[in-house]
């Protein structure tokens, strides 16, 4: 009977032992650090992954995130230097490096990240309101981002945290203004393709009127220049049917009798209305060119000159 008490006992105090060596300690995982609370007072910190002891009953554990935590901040209306208004939408990516000054200035992520918000907002507006929309949008951006993430690097120190980073995702006019720049856009950009045009059309006008010009002058040149040839060339054949003449006036006068022939003969339509002693065919009634009707005559005199019976 005394056994059996004393085996129960024992029993007793061996459960109420691992109860208390379980509840001295405790594991600290690799992504976090914790903060050993006594009766609501930190005592310490506790950054190494492990296991770790502890009080039991009287110590109590927050763990405290150590990665890299991200803020999204909502889209916000911002005021530039130049009186334009921007929607910035940006965020931030911040580390807790002091645990114990954040638990007792904020306590939780939730609360950090409300926090920074607010100051990342106010920031925001500090910085890019001293800039141009310019400067914002395109010239001055990463300058402008590191100011911002200096500013709240500052005052977030008191919390414990550190700003790694500040980011601008977008900044550009609220959709009415992008509206209104884009047809204000819309508009210079025709006026200057109407403007264009109308220079266009006024070089090309010039050009045309020198082409014109140009082909007037050359049809001109080209003219006078055919002309005198075809002069010349008259000329030449005029000397050439007078050294003809001269030599044999009557094959002169048969030849240009048989052009005629060629000529008045050689079309589809071949009648003609003559008296049958007609000079014109002459060489029909004689092979030596002379009338039956008419007295002999010389070729002069029959077909003219040669620049006649041309």
């Amino acid at each position: 009977m005394k056994l059996g008490i004393a085996g129960g006992v024992l029993l007793v105090l061996v459960l109420i032992a691992a109860f208390v060596g379980y509840s001295s300690i405790f594991t600290v995982p690799e992504t976090r650090q914790a903060i050993v609370i006594r009766l609501g007072e930190p005592q310490r910190v506790v950054s190494q992954a492990g296991l770790h002891f502890k009080a039991p009953f009287i110590d109590s554990i927050v763990y405290i995130d150590k990665r890299i935590l991200d803020l999204e901040n909502p889209a916000q209306e911002i005021i530039a230097a130049d009186q334009k208004r921007l929607v910035v939408d940006a965020f931030a990516r911040y580390k807790i490096v002091e645990p114990l000054r954040f638990y007792q200035a904020i306590g939780t992520v939730p609360a950090a990240n409300s926090q920074l918000a607010t100051l990342l907002n106010s920031s925001l507006r500090r910085v890019l309101g001293e800039s141009s929309f310019q400067d914002v949008v395109r010239d001055e951006r990463d300058k402008l981002m590191t100011r911002i993430r200096e500013q709240l690097d500052r005052e977030t120190q008191r919390y414990g945290i550190n700003v790694i980073d500040v980011r601008i995702r977008r900044a550009d006019l609220p959709e009415q203004n992008s509206q209104a720049v884009y047809q204000r856009m819309q508009t210079e950009r025709q006026r200057e393709a109407a403007e264009f045009r109308a220079q266009g059309s006024q070089r090309a006008q010039e050009i045309r009127s020198r082409a014109d010009r140009d082909v007037t002058v050359l049809l001109a040149e080209a003219n006078a220049k055919g002309e005198q040839i075809r002069g010349e060339g008259d000329a030449t054949r005029n000397r050439i049917f007078a050294e003809a003449f001269g030599k044999d006036p009557d094959f002169f006068a048969f030849y240009r009798s048989m052009q005629a022939y060629e000529q008045g003969l050689g079309n589809n339509d071949t009648r003609m209305v003559l008296k049958p002693d007609s000079e014109f065919f002459r060489y029909f009634v004689d092979p030596s060119g002379r009338s039956a009707t008419s007295p002999p005559q010389q070729p002069s005199q029959q077909l003219g000159s040669p620049t006649a019976a041309r």
